[in-house]
């Protein structure tokens, strides 16, 4: 059985918890409480990740730091097809890994700002924001030309990849980082593409699109 140390206000791990929902692959949670114990810096989870950062994820002997690689792990050892990690296309599997870097670049700006705001965190977070305002506008032109060809994910691919699971959830988040998504059409309509993927599951401050809470209204009442 996967154990996931997790926090669950951490966008980190939740892109974690939704890519082993997607692809429908059990686990346990390892609750580790990022603020305000820092259980993060405790001697026994430095034993597991010396970094002391999260998420980590223990697969029988594996034990594995950093998000970005544990998405790459999940999408190699338990989604045979190749549909979320191509490596039988080194072109796109190279496109891949070049937006997950970028995923870390959201990460230490939007992801930064949110934990100023939050967890008061003592970051710059005005250059935060505008550093995060710089990749967003790189991204929703990509995500807007992608759309006149018909293409509806981050990747040259018809389907998304471990990238668009990589890059969502700290511009999920982004208002709790103080940046809007107001100026984005493009990256607004690829957030709700992703929230409309089979498995598609929600953490606190992403909510689900408005046809996935009618769906939800029609069970309660049914």
């Amino acid at each position: 059985m996967i154990t996931l140390y997790d926090y669950e206000l951490s966008g980190n791990c939740y892109k974690v918890r939704l890519f082993m929902s997607i692809l429908n692959v059990a686990y346990q949670t390892e609750p580790v409480e990022f603020y305000p114990a820092r259980e993060h810096k405790s001697e026994k989870f430095l034993k597991v990740n010396p970094l002391g950062q999260l998420p980590a994820l223990r697969d029988g002997e594996l034990v594995l730091r950093d998000a970005q690689a544990i998405l790459v792990y999940l999408a190699t050892q338990y989604d045979k097809t190749g549909y979320w990690y191509p490596i039988a296309r080194p072109d796109l599997m190279a496109e891949v890994q070049m937006w997950m870097a970028f995923a870390d670049g959201l990460t230490s700006t939007i992801s930064a700002a949110r934990l100023h705001d939050l967890f008061f965190f003592d970051f710059d977070a005005q250059a935060c924001r505008h550093r995060a305002h710089d990749l967003l506008r790189i991204l929703d032109e990509h995500l807007w030309f992608r759309d006149l060809k018909g293409l509806q994910y981050i990747c040259s691919s018809l389907h998304p990849t471990i990238a668009d699971i990589a890059c969502f959830p700290y511009i999920a988040l982004a208002d709790e980082g103080g940046v809007s998504l107001e100026d984005y059409p493009a990256i607004r309509r690829w957030v709700d593409r992703v929230k409309r993927l089979p498995g598609f599951t929600v953490m606190s401050g992403v909510f689900p699109t408005s046809s996935a809470l009618d769906s939800s209204a029609q069970q309660i009442s049914a």
